[in-house]
């Protein structure tokens, strides 16, 4: 099985307008709100795909019970730790022409509960083939919380796949984890570079680094080589959730052995099913098999 670890957790919702214009009041014309978070939407994507998952992380308040209430209507096994603080919201105004994003920062996260989530984890271990380890801290956490997780699973046995940015991208890296996805973005910030060598990420860390480099792809560096893989053809729709059907495709395959040319062009397809699709967390199933026979299972070559 595999457990995605969400410990930043929200309601996303989108609020539909005409127009979005500055200190004026507009009518909500559609609202819609999802289980978000990049774990969460890594989770769904496995589901979708009919892959045993469970989600775990830390919910709080009415606003995490109305996620845990999301993911239990999509049917999507769940082990939360309850917390005191309220689980933050996303809001999205989408108007004509593009979207405006307002993120909320999470409730603080206390010691006690960290610790108690510490041991929640340990328990879900035996179950777990690889974990997924997604997205922000809330504030409270330590910068080096991901990295903890890493050891304990590391420590019993389990694969993980890493995806954040900043000082917990950071201290993830020194903990080895067997695969490690940032963006273009997230890596040029860490190594203070916008174009980081093979040489150069091979030193962040002994496991995988998979890099995704939007419409060019993914590069990934492992420690028997570099290979790529880009989509077929050029994308057009939502890319927001490319990352996390990518980390969906990566634990997959990391939890079946997969090759790394195979791995890659499953990756770059469940990304680009992504894309096509309206919603993070969702997934294209015709774009998805269209992309995969076009790359013929096979990504670049190995240098």
């Amino acid at each position: 099985m595999i457990v995605t670890v969400t410990l930043n957790p929200a309601l996303d919702l989108t609020y539909g307008i005409d127009a979005l214009v500055p200190h004026g009041t507009h009518r909500v014309s559609t609202v819609a709100e999802r289980p978000g978070g990049k774990g969460l939407n890594v989770a769904r994507v496995l589901h979708a795909l009919g892959e045993p998952v469970l989600a775990t992380g830390l919910l709080g308040g009415h606003t995490g019970t109305r996620v845990a209430s999301l993911l239990d209507t999509a049917g999507v096994p769940t082990s939360f730790l309850p917390v005191s603080g309220e689980t933050r919201r996303t809001v999205a105004v989408v108007d004509g022409t593009d979207a405006t994003g307002f993120w909320e920062p999470g409730p603080v996260i206390p010691p006690g509960e960290w610790s108690r989530f510490g041991a929640h984890f340990r328990d879900l271990l035996p179950r777990a083939s690889v974990v997924a380890l997604c997205g922000s801290l809330p504030p409270g956490l330590p910068d080096d919380a991901y990295a903890s997780l890493i050891h304990l699973a590391t420590a019993a046995g389990v694969r993980t796949v890493l995806d954040t940015s900043g000082p917990p991208l950071r201290h993830g890296l020194r903990a080895s984890p067997t695969i490690t996805k940032p963006n273009t973005t997230e890596l040029a910030e860490l190594v203070a570079s916008s174009d980081a060598s093979p040489s150069l990420i091979r030193g962040l860390t002994t496991g995988a680094v998979v890099v995704s480099r939007g419409p060019d792809g993914l590069l990934a560096v492992t420690p028997d080589g570099v290979r790529s893989c880009a989509p077929p053809a050029a994308l057009e729709g939502n890319p927001t959730g490319a990352g996390d059907a990518c980390v969906a495709a990566l634990a997959r395959g990391l939890r079946d052995g997969t090759r790394w040319p195979e791995l890659l062009a499953d990756a770059v397809a469940l990304s680009a099913a992504a894309v096509a699709s309206p919603a993070a967390g969702e997934i294209d199933p015709e774009v998805y098999h269209r992309t995969l026979m076009a790359l013929g299972a096979h990504s670049g070559a190995t240098t």
